[in-house]
């Protein structure tokens, strides 16, 4: 708890019974309040891992749901439990939980209701051993949703992310895609609502047992960013409705 704020993690998790516990022991608890574990139906024992490092909430899909499902779960019970500030952090050790208090401060003083943790502010992307093709992909597809959502973030692909309660409760992220682009369609219905986003930057790590997706599904996920952006910009110019940009049903 950070100045009479619950901070949850959530771990969107699939295979990451190798990563886990190292990713685990970098959260300070002396922030953090609790942890929720969300497994993907794993074929490995993620869940028996999370179980035995104490992890209080962990859930298991009967079925694998796609990493946007697995993060609508994630959401749900972080805001059951009543969470103040929400923080994902992918359990495959990708991203350090080390930024947790620098993200918590910034948030607890009420600076911006989101944080981005970005590997493109400075040079921790390509140092970090992200693959060139994606590293071009990324600066392609930031400055192309920029100039149509009409911000200007660093990145909006990093899975590095923290949410305050007022924003997961003003936004219909249920309406998403259960699949990658629901991280897009997230920060495009933020900024539509009118929140603003903050950003620090952090250091990656690409290894074998981190999570990736390969180059068909880059792909597919880069023609759903455009498409996102391409519908922001059609919704704040009142030229289309899309339903992700409707209102929660309460």
């Amino acid at each position: 708890m950070i100045k009479g704020k619950k901070v949850i993690v959530v771990m969107p998790a699939y295979n990451a019974a190798l990563t886990l516990e190292k990713t685990y022991n970098e959260i300070d608890f002396d922030i953090v309040d609790d942890v929720v574990l969300v497994d993907d139906n794993s074929p490995d024992n993620t869940v028996e891992v999370a179980k035995n490092l104490g992890i209080k909430y962990v859930i298991k899909h009967d079925r694998n749901k796609g990493y946007g499902g697995n993060q609508k779960s994630c959401y749900n019970k972080a805001l059951e439990i009543g969470a103040d500030i929400v923080i994902m952090v992918h359990p495959d050790y990708q991203y350090t939980p080390l930024l947790i208090p620098s993200i918590t401060h910034i948030m607890a003083n009420d600076l911006y209701p989101v944080v981005l943790c970005s590997r493109i502010l400075g040079k921790g992307a390509l140092k970090g051993g992200m693959p060139m093709y994606k590293y071009i992909a990324n600066r392609f597809l930031t400055l192309t949703q920029n100039i149509l959502i009409g911000q200007k973030l660093s990145e909006y692909h990093t899975g590095y992310r923290a949410f305050s309660k007022e924003v997961l409760k003003s936004i219909d992220y249920r309406a998403n895609s259960d699949d990658f682009v629901f991280d897009n369609q997230m920060l495009s219905q933020i900024f539509y609502a009118g929140f603003e986003i903050g950003e620090i930057t952090c250091p990656t790590k690409y290894f074998e047992e981190a999570s990736s997706i390969n180059f068909s599904r880059s792909s597919t996920y880069g023609i759903g960013v455009l498409v996102t952006s391409l519908k922001h910009f059609l919704q704040r110019l009142g030229l289309a409705k899309f339903r992700i940009y409707e209102k929660p049903i309460k």
